[in-house]
């Protein structure tokens, strides 16, 4: 380990750490880079796993950037409240619309161009590929992580706010959807990967599951990597994993199988060996 200074793509400079939080120590806005702003009361969750792996050391490079915005000092009265019960009654606490405008406000203030403010809730449209991959090639983007019963619904009327789901399930809060949402989209910047091409090799990219992967031992506990893979015949080992995608698609997938035969005009229910 040196205390000496490294140069990363002529971004900015980085010295190497073993502390994660480093990554969240505030850096000018890099002109031209991908920014994500979050809206939380759990500031402290991130950057979390962001912080590892390929999307920590695209952080670190200056490849993407990341402001956490922390609701509490926004709250109302001495004790800083940011929710109150539902209007009309009901279970549990909302976040007020007047806590939650102040922090949009704020966080507009960095925002420009094309650049969506997204509200992580189970009601919203599921997050899929072609959902990241028209997210990547925005500026940036401003996520409100909801808690309790979630926000008041004139601020996602006032901000024009899209909803966006990971699945039919309840989170306690909105930060871990966060995480998930940002690394699905930052993993597409470019750079980001060391090879970009894999992103365009995997599940969902063209509509289908990805076809099964091996590598080396080529025999493993009496199981064997598929022959036509250690064939050298690229044309037909291309035609082998199409063939797979489809097959696994139709097993797992029946949703995506039917949407990809209807974009492709084939027969869902076509009785054909895959």
């Amino acid at each position: 380990m040196t205390d000496k200074p490294l140069r990363s793509h002529g971004r900015k400079a980085i010295r190497p750490t073993f502390k994660p939080r480093e990554l969240m120590t505030p850096t000018p806005e890099l002109a031209g880079v991908w920014r994500a702003q979050i809206i939380t009361l759990f500031p402290d969750a991130f950057p979390g796993v962001l912080g590892a792996s390929l999307t920590g050391k695209a952080l670190q490079e200056g490849l993407w950037q990341m402001e956490t915005i922390d609701l509490r000092p926004f709250g109302e009265t001495k004790h800083l409240n940011v929710d109150d019960t539902p209007a009309g009654g009901g279970a549990g606490m909302v976040l007020r619309a007047d806590v939650l405008g102040k922090a949009l406000d704020k966080a507009a203030e960095s925002e420009r161009g094309n650049w969506p403010v997204v509200y992580l809730s189970p009601r919203g449209k599921r997050l899929d590929q072609a959902m990241a991959q028209r997210f990547a090639q925005c500026d940036g983007i401003t996520l409100l992580c909801g808690r309790f019963e979630g926000v008041d619904e004139r601020v996602i009327e006032e901000y024009n706010i899209e909803e966006v789901s990971l699945g039919d399930f309840i989170l306690t809060g909105g930060e871990i959807a966060a995480q998930a949402l940002i690394d699905a989209t930052v993993r597409l910047i470019p750079r980001v990967l060391g090879n970009y091409d894999s992103t365009q090799d995997e599940s969902f990219s063209h509509g289908l599951l990805e076809h099964p992967q091996y590598t080396k031992p080529a025999v493993w506990k009496d199981r064997a990597i598929p022959e036509i893979l250690q064939s050298g015949h690229h044309a037909k080992i291309s035609d082998w994993r199409q063939a797979m995608a489809e097959r696994l698609t139709k097993e797992r997938r029946p949703d995506l199988w039917r949407a990809w035969c209807a974009a492709h005009n084939r027969d869902p229910d076509e009785d054909q060996e895959l």
